[in-house]
């Protein structure tokens, strides 16, 4: 007989085995739709949502309803499924509609599981250049199979900052985007889940992200933290379902301290 530790790994270990396949599952389906001809919608917000986003959804759900009936499903597309609210799927069928509908190939596929809101694996899929990353809360993180760790750089002025939504962060806090345009020994604009899963593989150290949904930083949590990586909100709170959608991820402790106090000095 199996004790309770051995049972809690064997367990993890099923999930993981689903959520690969899953990830194998969304990136196909994503890339089937990729650069062809889209039918767009906008939400309320303006926000734009393709045949893709519901599609890849749709399939995802149906594969956790068949395989995972009494957990919860949370997806961007169509909300909350399920009585479960303890163990909970968590889905971001594309991340990075803008990205997809221009022909981009840095769109991502974000699955999370979460265990009483906190996710314990996470997955960033790259459907358009076939990488996987993912992490496993205890276990470390994996691109395509290889682990993988973050940086070991400890000072912002010798780090790669990725700014993420910048337009959002010059427009509402254009004193911090002053900051940030002096900040890291090279920085780059961008969007997404990409910078995040490149910090969780040692190419970036930080990156200041801006207006996310659970969805979009859940999952991507658990595989900065696998990696060995420090994820948390502006303030320097554990993110969680309630959290603001402002985040800062970053290589080490000391770079995330520093950031923290570069962003609230």
């Amino acid at each position: 007989m199996l004790n309770s530790g051995s049972s809690q790994s064997v367990d993890m270990a099923y999930l993981v085995s689903h959520a690969k396949k899953i990830a194998e599952l969304a990136n196909k389906a994503a890339r089937e739709y990729f650069r062809g001809r889209l039918g767009v919608e906008f939400k309320a917000d303006e926000s734009p949502v393709t045949q893709a986003d519901k599609g890849v959804e749709a399939e995802v759900r149906a594969y956790l309803a068949k395989h995972f009936p009494d957990h919860g499903i949370f997806g961007e597309e169509h909300g909350f499924e399920g009585q479960n609210r303890r163990e909970v799927w968590i889905i971001d069928p594309i991340d990075g509609t803008r990205s997809f509908l221009s022909g981009h190939p840095l769109f991502g596929f974000l699955l999370g599981h979460l265990m009483d809101g906190k996710p314990d694996i996470g997955v960033i899929g790259m459907p358009a250049i076939n990488e996987v990353f993912i992490g496993v809360s205890g276990q470390g993180a994996t691109l395509n199979g290889n682990k993988i760790e973050t940086s070991n750089k400890t000072r912002l002025d010798q780090s790669i900052l990725f700014v993420n939504e910048g337009d959002k962060i010059y427009r509402d806090h254009p004193a911090l985007f002053a900051k940030l345009m002096q900040s890291g020994q090279t920085r780059r604009f961008a969007y997404d889940c990409y910078p995040h899963a490149l910090l969780a593989a040692g190419h970036v150290d930080a990156v200041i992200d801006y207006d996310l949904q659970p969805y979009d930083f859940l999952p991507v949590l658990a595989v900065v933290e696998a990696a060995g990586g420090v994820m948390t909100d502006w303030g320097g709170k554990s993110l969680d379902l309630q959290s603001d959608g402002r985040v800062i991820s970053a290589a080490t402790p000391e770079l995330h301290a520093e950031m923290l106090e570069m962003v609230n000095g």
